[in-house]
């Protein structure tokens, strides 16, 4: 059974570039069709999708994010990258995939981030 983890630093502060890594576990990346994204949730506020990396190897992003957001990958890691964050990108960020972009099934624990200086 695919797991996956979530890691990267828990505080970061303003303006710094922020790097998050799904690592998966029982499965890889690409060979299987699913679609990875990154979702994040901000405290007391409902989850924001990101970004993903298609099957196909293109990755897309929110228009709100994407001046600032990267995604890259290898066999077993999907690596989210946020450039110049601000408090507002404190959140709790999560990596999932789906059979489409739209339907994220299997979903990591999550990893908490805080901007701050």
């Amino acid at each position: 059974q695919v797991q996956l983890q979530e890691s990267g630093p828990g505080l970061v502060k303003p303006s710094q570039t922020l790097s998050l890594t799904c690592t998966v576990s029982g499965g890889s990346i690409f060979g299987d069709g699913y679609h990875w994204s990154w979702i994040r949730q901000p405290p007391g506020k409902g989850l924001e999708w990101m970004g993903a990396l298609a099957a196909s190897g293109n990755t897309y992003y929110s228009p709100s994010l994407k001046s600032r957001t990267s995604i890259s990958w290898d066999t077993l890691h999907v690596t989210l990258r946020l450039t110049s964050v601000t408090p507002e990108d404190t959140a709790v960020y999560y990596c999932a995939r789906g059979n489409t972009i739209a339907t994220p099934r299997d979903w990591g624990q999550g990893t908490r981030v805080a901007v701050s200086s």
